[in-house]
């Protein structure tokens, strides 16, 4: 039985839509751009910090808590810093409503107004102190199929009683297609009921005036919404530009004469082994004791491991299904494009972010040939080449300063060399390690490679990586976020530092890596 459902791109896109009441006429007449915010801070130094983390949301964990342990370290950081990007997969399994109490609210409470009775807060009523500004992860989207829903929330007090050994954290439901996302994060004006209220909560929230109209105004402290599902802000002289990767991460149709229709063969050859996978997993974890701490922190490993299958299971499924039909979201696409060739065409822009949950370019076991990975990777650099020639060719500096991910469970630093492609020589950052399992990285190698014609050459090199290693009580775990300090000056440097906490051998220890100026 799958464990969860992914819902197909066109809802995705359709959804959110009716979320944000889309270019209703009142939006429209009021010349509101819903792809944009402004601070309401008037602060707006060059030199700046922010923090990044992501898949953080797995508040279920046997005698101990990886997500609570980053971000007590993040707090250290908070006075200094602008904001927070979150890379996606804010809650786990299925990003239901159920689990933003335990899986959000509580780890993160010191950042959110009235944090400190996090049981009182709602997860549809969050106010942050320092802006936390997300994307949208796999799991933010998914669901439950009824079935499971109704088994997993029915026997959910037994399990707790009698403490199974395997219990993901799931419950009644699942995300509703993104629904519990949108009213955590977004401005959920479909819950708006009338004309005069929505024309008094534009005419109080959407008084920030750019270039594009006028925008949502984001005030720490009073009102912490976001537009939509994908958006941009400047901070700094930096445009930020936040994607959401789940709508144009579909597989291209396999062919289906000749290597396609053998390469078929093989991917369904692979979903009877990943069954087989999953019943292994059960039955080392039925074996096993909870009460015994090494036996607990295997039945957590057990539980990642399920969750992991099950991904891959998922990414071959959707490489099965691809055909001519198969939806991209060229819209959100086309909107990239045009405002990277704005950036680039406004002086007092030093430096251009983009955040997203699927990473291009990774070197992590279960992710690197993920054909959801080559999809993003070929739709980022359709944007990129298109944005080069608007340009009339590339600068001479990338495109794009830094792409931030997540997806995979670990900390990476990649570049890009020469890919034949605009994405060429470009940063790119993993930020997947902030609480759920972590991942080991791939044994072949820290160079990644394509094949032009018939010749195969290098296109992107991985230069740090901090995920899972090690075996039995040498076993490390060592969770992972990120401040990245902005410096003065045009082009902007950045200087990345990374933070860990280990776990290791039942405890818990800090360490501070060598910072990065990119």
């Amino acid at each position: 039985m799958e464990f969860v459902s992914d819902p197909p791109i066109s809802v995705k896109i359709e959804k959110m839509k009716q979320r944000v009441r889309w270019q209703d006429p009142l939006i429209f007449e009021r010349q509101i751009d819903q792809t944009r915010f402004v601070f309401a801070s008037e602060e707006d130094n060059p030199e700046f910090s922010f923090l990044v983390v992501g898949d953080s949301g797995s508040g279920k964990h046997r005698k101990h808590n990886p997500q609570r342990q980053i971000a007590e370290r993040m707090l250290e950081h908070c006075d200094r810093s602008r904001f927070i990007l979150h890379t996606g997969d804010v809650v786990y399994l299925v990003g239901s409503s159920e689990y933003y109490p335990k899986n959000f609210i509580e780890p993160y409470k010191e950042f959110i107004v009235g944090g400190e009775k996090p049981k009182k807060v709602a997860y549809d009523e969050m106010i942050f102190k320092t802006p936390i500004l997300p994307v949208l992860g796999n799991h933010d989207y998914y669901d439950l199929p009824l079935i499971y829903g109704l088994m997993g929330g029915a026997t959910l007090p037994i399990r707790r009683l009698l403490k199974l050994r395997l219990d993901l954290d799931i419950g009644w439901h699942g995300s509703y297609q993104g629904k519990a996302y949108a009213k955590a994060f977004i401005d959920y004006l479909k819950a708006i009921d009338s004309d005069k209220e929505l024309q008094r909560h534009l005419d109080k929230h959407y008084t920030a005036t750019t270039s594009t109209g006028r925008c949502l105004l984001y005030e720490p402290g009073h009102f912490t919404r976001l537009p939509y599902r994908y958006y941009t802000f400047r901070s700094g002289g930096i445009d930020f530009f936040a994607l959401d990767s789940n709508t144009f991460n579909a597989p291209a149709p396999l062919p289906t004469t000749g290597e396609g229709k053998a390469y078929r063969r093989t991917l369904e050859a692979r979903i009877y082994e990943l069954e087989q996978e999953k019943l292994q997993i059960m039955e080392e974890a039925a074996k096993l004791n909870h009460n015994l701490p090494e036996d607990a922190e295997r039945l957590d490993d057990l539980e990642a491991k399920l969750e992991q299958t099950e991904e891959i299971k998922l990414d071959i499924d959707k490489q099965l299904a691809a055909d001519e039909s198969t939806v991209t979201d060229f819209e959100q696409l086309t909107w990239l494009r045009q405002r990277l060739i704005e950036s680039w065409n406004t002086p007092e822009v030093r430096g251009r972010v983009i955040y997203l949950h699927h990473p291009p370019y990774v070197t992590e076991a279960s992710k690197w040939y993920q054909a959801q990975t080559l999809a993003v990777r070929r739709n980022l650099r359709w944007v990129l080449d298109e944005v080069a020639k608007e340009l009339g060719g590339l600068p001479q500096r990338p495109l794009v300063d830094l792409v931030l991910t997540g997806h995979a469970h670990c900390l990476e630093h990649l570049s890009t060399g020469d890919t034949g492609h605009a994405d060429s020589y470009i940063n790119w950052i993993v930020c997947g390690g902030s609480g759920y399992s972590l991942r080991r990285q791939r044994k072949e190698g820290t160079e990644l490679k394509e094949t032009f014609g018939s010749i195969e050459r290098e296109v992107a090199r991985s230069h740090l990586y901090i995920g899972r290693s090690g075996h039995g009580s040498h076993k490390r775990r060592p969770y992972s976020f990120l401040r990245i300090d902005v410096k003065a000056g045009n082009p902007a440097k950045f200087v990345v530092k990374p933070f860990v906490a280990e776990r290791y051998q039942r405890d818990w220890l800090e360490q501070d890596i060598e910072p990065f100026r990119i």
